[in-house]
């Protein structure tokens, strides 16, 4: 008789969820012969959403979503049921709340003066534009191991358009030049638009209410095991017949020690590195604490299979640079409606239609996002959730007289109420939470081709590595649809499944696309 496949997931991101819910749809598995193995005691990896009303919620990220790409990740949730609505998809939701709560950003930029500046224009040279064009047509073996600056001039990190696309996806200029270039086709149905945002989608709450609950909740319903406060610490592996194939799994379970076998049919998919390994959270009276890799247990694992396997990829190339990798973010929880009365008018935005607004004299680099509301399931009436971020934490601040790095969440305030010229008593009633984390751009690092490895690694039997630190051709990293795409691809290459894998949409060869964005460039 034929032993049922059966899978572990080593980690309880979006990729390991993705690719449960790939092998259930398209690959025929069983959901009970699933089993997802997550360190923390939740799921959802860099995709949460927590706390409460009363001590504060918190938010480390917010990824920002399109319905012109992201066509895995679509292709996934128009298949996920909604919690709230029956009888329609994540997606069907996700697509009638846009629809009716439209992006169009007033104040992506203000000055040291409050002044919205006008962001029609781009604000490049004539020298900004060839360099540009040059960076986007040259080759990635061209651009291999390069940074941005390498390619840019000092000048070109002066525009508007830096500031706005440095905030829109967290680059800094010390980061991959290839990387860089892969964002400017891939998004560029964006860069025409990037002042108004008018091509972001959101979700109807935060990303861990609005698209890994109801992916968990159908999992789940399918039989799939997700345990949580398991650390995996080691996999065996072995070399037979030239092909490395994945064993057996040590495992720490509420700290005692198991061991699970492989069968010789058993998949193993492995989410290596983690952009939120070793974050921390501070208070209003406190700053976060500094963990470094010392106090991460994310890398390990990836770092001991890597060892002398560089089709494993090279862990070293994304998280040996702390200063390089890390900014600091921070969740404010209002208790009345003061401050989103003053933004709302100063922005001219709603709540939930307007995007970043960046203080681009700001130190800090700091940008604030005020979403709909509520943001979060179950948030009570007359309590109000906004999200901010700062791409320099390591900077004197414009207002408090140290780096962000040492701030409580009082003094974060204090500092945005200094760039806004408001008094600090409209956040009388505030909670902000900052969250350091040192390795939020570490997948951006100038990195080789050979430094991440595929989702299934040449010369492997049963493994399959999902994360943001594997190759995918043409996609980009710090995005659902990086993880949820490579998942995709490693779900049907070891299942030999039919069904082709959504391609990524050339945009960037369509005519209009690419005349619009020379149009743009000009401005």
């Amino acid at each position: 008789m034929h032993t049922p496949i059966k899978a572990y997931l080593v980690g309880g991101g979006i990729g390991s969820l993705a690719a449960a819910a790939f092998m259930i749809r398209d690959g025929g598995v069983h959901g009970a012969d699933i089993t997802i193995l997550e360190a923390m005691d939740v799921a959802g990896g860099s995709l949460d959403g927590g706390g409460n009303p009363t001590d504060g919620y918190t938010l480390r990220g917010g990824r920002m979503l399109t319905t012109d790409n992201y066509e895995c990740t679509w292709d996934l949730f128009k298949s996920i049921p909604s919690l709230e609505h029956p009888g329609r998809s994540v997606y069907d939701e996700t697509i009638a709340f846009n629809e009716k709560h439209v992006s169009h950003s007033m104040a992506r930029l203000v000055d040291r003066n409050r002044f919205k500046l006008d962001v029609k224009s781009m604000g490049f040279s004539m020298s900004d534009r060839m360099e540009l064009l040059r960076l986007s047509e040259a080759s990635e073996e061209t651009l291999d191991g390069t940074a941005i600056t390498d390619w840019l001039s000092p000048a070109f990190f002066e525009t508007k358009f830096w500031f706005m696309w440095a905030t829109t996806f967290a680059f800094q200029p010390w980061h991959s030049a290839v990387e860089f270039k892969r964002y400017l086709h891939r998004f560029m149905m964006e860069f025409s638009r990037i002042e108004t945002l008018a091509g972001v989608k959101r979700t109807v709450y935060n990303q861990y209410d609005s698209l890994v609950r109801p992916l968990q909740h159908w999992l789940q319903q399918q039989g799939v095991r997700v345990q949580t406060g398991c650390k995996v610490e080691d996999i065996e592996l072995k070399e037979q017949d030239g092909l490395t194939m994945a064993t057996a799994l040590q495992c720490l379970r509420d700290g005692v020690g198991e061991r699970i076998e492989l069968g010789p049919d058993d998949l193993l998919f492995f989410q290596n590195g983690s952009m939120t390994d070793a974050a921390s959270y501070g208070s209003m009276d406190s700053a976060p604490p500094k963990l470094t890799k010392r106090d991460s247990g994310g890398w390990t694992l990836w770092e001991k299979m890597a060892q002398g396997r560089p089709q494993f990829g090279n862990p070293a190339a994304f998280n040996s640079s702390i200063p390089e990798s890390w900014w600091e973010s921070f969740t404010v929880t209002l208790h009345d409606s003061t401050f989103f009365d003053r933004m709302e008018k100063f922005s001219g935005n709603t709540a939930g239609t307007g995007g970043l607004v960046t203080f681009k004299d700001s130190n800090w680099f700091m940008s604030i996002v005020l979403a709909h509301q509520p943001h979060f399931a179950g948030q009570p009436e007359g309590v109000q959730v906004f999200w901010g971020y700062a791409l320099h934490p390591d900077r004197i601040g414009n207002f408090v007289a140290k780096p962000m790095a040492d701030c409580s969440g009082e003094e974060i305030l204090r500092e945005l109420c200094g760039h806004l010229n408001f008094d600090y008593e409209v956040m009388a009633k505030a909670n902000c939470i900052p969250c350091r984390m040192p390795y939020i751009t570490s997948m951006f690092m100038p990195r080789v081709k050979s430094d991440r490895p595929l989702p299934v690694p040449l010369q492997t039997r049963n493994l399959a590595f999902v994360s943001q630190f594997v190759e995918v051709a043409d996609d980009v990293v710090f995005t659902v649809e990086y993880s949820v795409r490579a998942a995709q691809m490693a779900v049907y290459q070891l299942l030999n499944v039919e069904r082709e894998v959504p391609p990524v949409h050339a945009h960037d060869h369509s005519l209009k696309v690419k005349f619009d964005a020379l149009v743009k460039a000009f401005q």
